[in-house]
């Protein structure tokens, strides 16, 4: 398993892979090397960056049938996505704004997948090989704005709203991970991505 974040030392920003607690940059481009610098950064004085920054986040809705049960929905007979902003995302650590402190504000722990090259009309049986890797995500959601609008755009790409991270992990089998949310230490949500309605690589092919 390989741990990809991307860092910050003063003025300079790099991918590196974190091994043991230590960074080894990447020598050319993150989505197409495979060669790391021998002689380790050490964290002291890095600050960790969102793990990647997308041209666009797309997002599944009800794409886990215990999570679809609990809402009383039915299960969508093909991928339900709608767009976050790029900017909506928030790196490791970082400080959650809440916009509108009077309206009801969701939390939900979700699997991203990162994109490592480009693709078009990519079979299941295929996606794998444009895939470089999974990290943490979570969906901020202002529930008083998405109950109120047709589109859920909004509700979800506020500044902040979508925690990001830290790591890319570029060798896990998307079929059957854990999936947990913790707030100030209890358990709120916990499922696994055997639940998936579509699993990674159907929605990989559907989106592109």
């Amino acid at each position: 398993m390989a741990a990809i974040g991307r860092f910050q030392k003063g003025n300079e920003i790099f991918h590196a892979k974190v091994v043991d607690g230590e960074l080894y940059r990447v020598v050319g481009d993150v989505f197409s090397s495979q060669s790391f610098e021998r002689k380790p950064i050490p964290f002291k004085g890095v600050r960790t960056l969102v793990p990647v920054e997308p041209s666009k986040i797309i997002a599944v809705g009800l794409n886990y049938a215990d999570h679809a049960r609990e809402t009383g929905k039915a299960l969508p007979k093909e991928p339900l996505i709608w767009f976050k902003a790029p900017s909506s995302l928030l790196p490791d650590n970082g400080k959650i704004e809440i916009p509108y402190p009077d309206h009801r504000v969701d939390y939900e722990a979700e699997l991203a997948i990162v994109i490592g090259r480009r693709g078009r009309n990519i079979a299941p049986a295929a996606a794998s090989r444009y895939i470089f890797g999974y990290t943490a995500a979570q969906d901020i959601t202002d529930r008083t704005i998405q109950n109120a609008e047709s589109q859920w755009a909004r509700a979800k790409s506020f500044d902040t709203f979508t925690p990001l991270g830290p790591y890319i992990e570029t060798k896990l089998d998307p079929r059957n991970l854990t999936i947990q949310q913790f707030q100030n230490g209890e358990l709120r949500q916990n499922s696994n991505t055997s639940q998936m309605v579509f699993d990674c690589f159907h929605l990989v092919s559907f989106i592109s």
